[in-house]
């Protein structure tokens, strides 16, 4: 099986950081497109970036880019992204997600990725 699994979210306020982790289970070695996607309540879930395998091109959201940066240690089988200069439009669910990819044109599709996370919650206050 593989199985993503989040943790790092929080309540913040605007201005502040945080980092989300996402640790993979079920192989070894783990040759995955990784991406992180969040949904707000109300609306659409949306793309906010993503990292191919093995950490040598990245993909990001316009909204986010300059601000958030996604890493991965695969050694770990881990994938982070770390979010600086946060604003109240930030605050959604955040998901992690596993595609059988190396890479993809499609990295912003969530169609593209086969294993999800639960989800971890970041709410940034005004």
């Amino acid at each position: 099986q593989v199985q993503p699994v989040e943790s790092g979210g929080g309540l913040v306020q605007a201005g502040g950081s945080l980092r989300l982790s996402c640790a993979v289970s079920g192989r070894t070695f783990s040759t995955y497109l990784m991406g992180w996607f969040r949904q707000a309540p109300g609306k659409e879930r949306e793309f906010v970036a993503a990292i191919n395998w093995p950490g040598t091109k990245t993909y990001y959201a316009d909204s986010v880019k300059g601000r958030f940066t996604i890493s991965r240690d695969n050694a770990k089988n881990t994938v982070y992204l770390q979010m600086n200069s946060l604003k109240p439009e930030d605050t959604a669910v955040y998901y992690c997600a596993a595609s059988p990819f190396r890479d993809s044109t499609r990295y912003y599709s969530a169609t593209t990725y086969s294993y999800w996370g639960q989800g971890t919650q970041v709410t940034v206050s005004s």
